[in-house]
Formats: C-alpha cells, structure tokens, sequence
C-alpha cells in the first residue's frame, strides 16, 4: 500500500475530517510519506503543494479534500472508500512560475508561483511599467493598478476575477492580464507561449511603488520582476475522475 500521510487547515471542519481519518485509517508521517492528503481549501492547497517545493527530494504528488470555500483545486469531502478512490484518481502535473523581484534597494528574490505573479500598486499613484517579451519591450509603458501572469491551473483564481482568460490545461500557454489599465485603457492583455520570459520594469519606482506577489508571498517596493515556467521543478495533483481540474477549467467557462 502506498504510504501516505495527512495533512489539515486549522480551521474547525478540516480538524474535525483529519480526526475521522485517523481513526479510520493508517498513516505516516509527511517525511515518509508517498503521498499526501490535505483537508481544507484552495488557500491551504497551495500552501501544501508549496510545501512540497521545498521538500527533500521530489515532490510527492497530493489529493486535496474540501472544507473550505470554493475548493477548485481540491476534491468532494468523504471518509469513507479512500482506498479505492486514491486507486483511481487521475494525475494532474503543473510546473510553477518562477518569479526573480530585484527590490529598489538592490535585494533579490527568487519565488516559485503555482497559480500567478501579480504586480500591484502600493499607494493611490497609479503604477507605470514596462513590459517586455523574451528581452524586447512590447509595451514601453502601461499604467495601471497592476498586472499578473497566471498558469492554466491558476487562470480561474485571480486571473478571471480580472477578466483576463481561462486557459485549458495541456495548452502551454500562460495568461499575462492587467488590473484596472487605464493607458492604454483598451488593452486587454495577452496569451503567452509557456516558454516566453516575460520582463516587468516599474517606472517611477519612488514615486508609484509597486509590490509583487507569488501566490501568497509578497515582495514590497521591486523594481524590475522577470517571470518564466520553471522547468526543473513538478508537481503532482490529484484528482477523483468525475472532478478533473482539466474538465472543472473547461466547465468554468459555461458559468454566468
């Protein structure tokens, strides 16, 4: 039997689930473990899958269960038949965004991004930038309330709050999406070969500071910010047949 281990939000349905699932089956310890249960939302799903980035070794692959809000990435709660589901659940791989933010002073950071890299203005000054395309500007000044490059799994997250498109999984394709553009107001972004490297400068950087952030990590006061799919790094979801995230990207598109 695969060795598997458990994993919960500390919110009070995932602790409730965790405890029914320890007493009614075995487990390991998340070190030992071939693969991971994670009980809670999209929120703590990216946080495991995180996790497994920074993990010794490689990543194992992961099959969430949701109790908490929207639960896009994760799968229907039950407790009973997990044998037989983790035996039939189809594989899902994604490699993240690396995101590389040289701050105002001159500090690099180096962050990977599962769903999107989002830029955004610090203060009321709208932000101004400089968009480039494999190291050739395509766009010498955009200003606006920010802007984000999101992955096919992250497209339904932050990425279709602002508008921008729901990319199908497999396409290779990533989704580069402005927020609140006012010049030039009618752009609406662009869809982008996964294998672009994508350049984002801030201009007037003391005046109109930006923040970028990797998920959930943020880095204040950047100046320039270069994004790419890393290629070095996988990872592994898991979904029950009948709940494939490629099918749940594909209907989100027949929502109103």
């Amino acid at each position: 039997m695969t060795r598997r281990a458990l994993v919960a939000s500390p919110t009070d349905p995932a602790q409730a689930a965790e405890q029914e699932l320890r007493a009614a089956y075995d487990w390991v310890d998340v070190d030992d473990a071939e693969l991971i249960v994670a009980l809670g939302g999209d929120g703590y799903m990216l946080q495991t899958l995180h996790a497994m980035l920074e993990r010794r070794g490689d990543p194992v692959p992961v099959f969430g269960m949701n109790l908490g809000t929207v639960g896009f990435l994760m799968n229907e709660w039950r407790c009973e038949g997990l044998d037989a589901r983790l035996e039939r659940t189809k594989p899902f791989k994604v490699s993240p965004l690396e995101m590389t933010a040289q701050t105002v002073n001159g500090d690099t950071f180096v962050l990977p991004a599962i769903n999107e890299v989002s830029l955004l203005r610090e203060t009321r000054q709208t932000a101004k930038l400089e968009v480039t395309l494999n190291d050739r500007v395509v766009m010498p000044e955009l200003a606006c309330d920010g802007i984000l490059a999101a992955t096919p799994a992250g497209s339904t997250a932050y990425n279709l709050s602002a508008n921008g498109p729901i990319l199908p999984l497999g396409s290779a394709l990533i989704a580069l999406t402005p927020i609140s553009a006012f010049r030039p107001r009618r752009w609406r972004g662009a869809i982008l070969p996964d294998k672009a490297r994508i350049g984002l400068r801030v201009l007037e950087p003391d005046k109109r500071p930006v923040s970028a952030v990797a998920d959930q990590r943020e880095v204040r006061e950047v100046a320039e910010v270069a994004i790419a799919i890393d290629r070095t790094r996988e990872l592994t979801l898991l979904f029950d047949p009948e709940h494939a995230l490629d099918d749940r990207i594909t209907m989100e598109q027949f929502l109103a």
